[in-house]
């Protein structure tokens, strides 16, 4: 992954041959052109949950029509960081009785949500190059 920085705000991550935009709200300075990397952030667990929930019913021939997933996280006012994410899956009431423990348990095994019950160590560091 490489991360540029394009003007502004902004921030460009290049990945497998895909761009990932992002910017700062505009009360922070940006322009709100692009999601904030912390939004993206929340935006994967969702994703990730959802993409779990998607194969969970392909995988059972269910219709995806009128499944939703909502997230809600709620925030320490004091340290401003997150501490508690509430997933929720919404499913019609056509959805088969029988696999909906089992449709919440699929989302559960989502793979940046077991990242973070279980995080890696991130390192950070910097070099200087000959131009």
């Amino acid at each position: 992954m490489k991360v540029t920085f394009p003007g502004g705000k902004r921030v460009r991550a290049e990945y497998r041959g895909m761009a990932i935009e992002t910017d700062q709200p505009t009360t922070a300075g940006g322009e709100g052109a692009a999601p904030s990397p912390f939004d993206l952030f929340l935006a994967s667990l969702a994703t990730c949950a959802g993409t779990y929930v998607l194969a969970f019913c392909q995988g059972r021939d269910i219709s995806t029509e009128g499944i939703e997933l909502t997230m809600e996280a709620d925030r320490n006012p004091e340290t401003k960081l997150i501490e508690q994410i509430e997933i929720s899956v919404s499913l019609p009431h056509s959805f088969p009785d029988k696999y909906v423990g089992a449709c919440v348990k699929s989302a559960e095994r989502c793979a940046v949500k077991r990242h973070l019950q279980s995080p890696p160590e991130i390192r950070l560091s910097a070099e200087k190059r000959e131009d």
